[in-house]
């Protein structure tokens, strides 16, 4: 069987986005990407700083309600259909909490041929991007840079404190 969805899991600003666009350019098929930030853009304004929706806490933590993990589960379901209908998925993720996040993604995507990918940087380095795009809540990606990787299990894990993203996608791709 070949990899039909590649799932990267890291802290806020630790490369995945990047790493993304390069896995687009150097695998041989076309992969659709999509990434818990365009979810999280989808929603409605309103759950944006909601109790049912996601809230960022001033010291980067993030809560989500009811109304969110409602859309966040049709959302994931949503991605394991295009795949099982044929398409070639890459999934930006954040697993907050933990192999909790990482189960609910293996239930949905139950039957197809998944690579888990671990997207490591160090804290302070990931806090340097966070503060250079300007678009974050700071403190998330450091508190996120270790926390996200508690107790998930990968097939391979790239790290981009000092790798440049060609290089982690490179390393992806041969396990594709």
């Amino acid at each position: 069987m070949t990899t039909q969805v590649i799932v990267l899991n890291g802290g806020s600003s630790s490369g995945k986005s990047g790493i993304v666009r390069c896995l687009q350019e150097v695998l041989p098929d076309p992969w659709a990407a999509f990434g818990v930030d365009s979810f999280v853009e989808a929603l409605p304004a309103r759950m944006r700083g909601s109790e049912e929706g996601i809230a960022f806490a001033a010291d980067g933590g993030v809560s989500v309600g009811a109304q969110f993990r409602a859309l966040d589960a049709a959302w994931t379901e949503g991605i394991a259909a295009m795949a099982r209908a044929g398409a070639r998925i890459i999934v930006d993720d954040v697993f907050l909490g933990g192999p909790h996040s990482q189960e609910r993604w293996r239930k949905a995507l139950a039957g197809l041929d998944v690579l888990w990918v671990g997207v490591r940087c160090d804290s302070a380095v990931a806090e340097g991007r966070e503060i250079a795009r300007g678009d974050r809540v700071r403190g998330m990606a450091a508190s996120q840079a270790r926390l996200v990787h508690e107790g998930v299990r990968y097939d391979v894990e790239v790290d981009t404190t000092h790798t440049e993203s060609l290089v982690c996608a490179r390393t992806i791709a041969a396990h594709v």
